[in-house]
């Protein structure tokens, strides 16, 4: 098909969340990302790509043949790639019933760390991250790329997250805190949600009154010399491996 200027227009749009929203559609960028794409069972709007990319991969969905000059324009990467594609959103509803290791996030808002935790929940086999309506944007291009495609696996949906933690029967509740129980003394249960809170303010009030147990991660370094604190998606690594090991 055809790449007209206004079709470029049109694409590059999809880097402001007003659009993206309202046309029910994001951006996947790079030749692993597409390709974890189209392995997914979301569905493909259309693909901007170089001819060699379409005669190589054959996709069976709209494809606009575009010059390396025509993705510098659509793309939001540094150094683009052979392809860039436009999928269409997906409606999660948040589940009401934990059977396993779920992770909530209050308020996460760094693009960079949202797609890590989302890809660190495909690692551990988590399969459920229910966001607080303050997260950033899953569907932002950094924090899909940041996933290295775990966000075509995982089911990521936006609650009002006080509500949601209110409503889950026979659950504990843990969240991350300085002041929390040693993670690696106690025990955890298999069947929990593990709340991870915002880079600069942690949990928050109204997600804290729910909360069953506070855990940490203890520092080892002895010079009284250390961080404040771990970066979130850092520290959700810890955690969910700790927990995973206790269970296994």
């Amino acid at each position: 098909m055809e790449l007209s200027k206004n079709k470029i227009k049109y694409f590059a749009s999809f880097s402001k969340k007003k659009i993206r929203e309202e046309e029910g559609k994001f951006v996947v960028e790079g030749n692993k990302m597409v390709a974890e794409l189209l392995l997914s069972d979301f569905e493909v709007e259309c693909i901007v790509a170089t001819a060699d990319w379409i005669a190589e991969n054959k996709p069976r969905c709209d494809c606009y043949e575009a010059t390396k000059e025509d993705l510098t324009k659509v793309s939001l990467l540094q150094n683009p790639q052979d392809v860039w594609a436009l999928a269409k959103m997906k409606d999660h509803t948040a589940i009401s019933q934990i059977h396993d290791l779920t992770l909530a996030l209050d308020g996460v808002q760094d693009p960079g760390n949202m797609g890590t935790i989302i890809r660190l929940a495909d690692w551990f086999g988590i399969q459920h991250v229910v966001c607080s309506l303050e997260c950033v944007d899953v569907y932002n291009p950094k924090v899909v790329q940041a996933t290295m495609g775990a966000i075509f696996r995982i089911h990521v949906s936006y609650v009002d997250l006080p509500q949601w933690l209110a409503s889950l029967k026979n659950t504990e509740i843990l969240a991350a805190d300085m002041e929390g129980d040693n993670v690696y003394i106690n025990s955890v249960p298999q069947n929990v949600v593990l709340v991870m809170g915002n880079e600069g303010n942690g949990i928050s009030d109204a997600v804290s009154k729910l909360v069953s147990r506070n855990i940490h991660i203890p520092s080892f370094n002895t010079t009284g010399k250390t961080s404040e604190s771990l970066n979130v998606a850092v520290a959700t690594a810890i955690l969910c491996s700790e927990i995973r090991r206790k269970n296994m």
